[in-house]
């Protein structure tokens, strides 16, 4: 039978490095612009680009 020593070692090694997944899934969900804010720059569809100074 494992000790309680190893067995709250184990414990927190998956509580670290579950924290760490979910801090990067966290981070990832907005890393990505959408379409629409990755294209919101080039105007309407069909019209001319706005001009830039």
């Amino acid at each position: 039978m494992a000790s309680d020593t190893n067995i709250l070692r184990r414990k927190r090694k998956r509580r670290h490095k579950n924290a760490g997944h979910d801090r990067k899934v966290k981070q990832s969900r907005k890393s990505t612009l959408s379409a629409a804010e990755l294209f919101a720059a080039c105007g309407e569809p069909g019209q001319s680009a706005p001009k830039t100074d």
